[in-house]
């Protein structure tokens, strides 16, 4: 570990600044990295109850997908070369993606009533189609799948901000 050395300012010198700043940097894009680990592995997943489980998506699991997919694509491409603006553009995705999880899981779990839902036709999207362990569902994964992506771009910000 480099220690900073004081200069006859009062300031650190400038090794100890660049040092710091690529600690920075390196911590910032690992977070971006895991953030596109989770939705590579979450898309991979809905791709995979749909077209090998067979298992038909409702209305609100679309409208996930529509946040979780760009994802994939939009994160790699803000990492080689690292560009910390990447999460300006994710990070609008990944709440609005949450907010759709979380109403999903409350529908499921019956706080909203089924009348508000925009599933008027095919899966009704209050149905539990896969239940793991008596409460893992699919709603319950993208929200955590979701909000684990939206705390790690959050910390990526506060990373670059220093």
């Amino acid at each position: 570990m480099e220690i900073p050395i004081d200069d006859a300012s009062g300031g650190a010198d400038s090794a100890g600044s660049m040092t710091s700043r690529t600690q920075t940097a390196d911590t910032a894009w690992m977070l971006v990295f895991a953030s596109w680990v989770i939705a590579a592995a979450s898309t991979l997943g809905a791709l995979f109850f749909s077209e090998v489980m067979k298992l038909p998506p409702c209305v609100l699991c679309w409208y996930q997908r529509i946040f979780m997919f760009p994802l994939v694509l939009l994160l790699p491409i803000g990492l080689f070369p690292f560009d910390p603006k990447v999460v300006r553009y994710a990070l609008p995705l990944a709440l609005i993606g949450t907010g759709i999880a979380v109403f999903q899981m409350l529908l499921v779990a019956g706080v909203i009533p089924e009348s508000v839902t925009p599933c008027s036709r095919g899966v009704p999207c209050s149905e539990t189609q896969i239940e793991w362990f008596g409460f893992v569902s699919i709603p319950l994964l993208s929200a955590l799948a979701f909000t684990l992506i939206t705390l790690l771009l959050i910390l990526a910000i506060s990373r670059t901000k220093k």
